[in-house]
């Protein structure tokens, strides 16, 4: 191996080490970002799973499944 394309793949190396431990501050933000997305969506699906259209159509399933006769 050259000298050369041996000081390319330590540099390569360098880089890449540099690129997966280095942090920029940008982890806070996107914590945040991602707890605000989830409880948004944690809302969203309260609120659908408490109205009244979610409750009578499990009401309606649970009816037919109990008036399906056995055979």
């Amino acid at each position: 191996m050259g000298t050369s394309v041996r000081h390319l793949c330590w540099e390569l190396r360098a880089r890449l080490l540099h690129a997966l431990t280095a942090d920029s501050g940008m982890s806070t933000a996107e914590y945040a970002i991602g707890t605000i997305a989830a409880a948004a969506f944690g809302a969203v699906l309260y609120t659908v799973v408490t109205g009244n259209s979610i409750v009578n159509a499990l009401t309606a399933i649970i009816d037919r499944a109990l008036k399906t006769p056995v055979k």
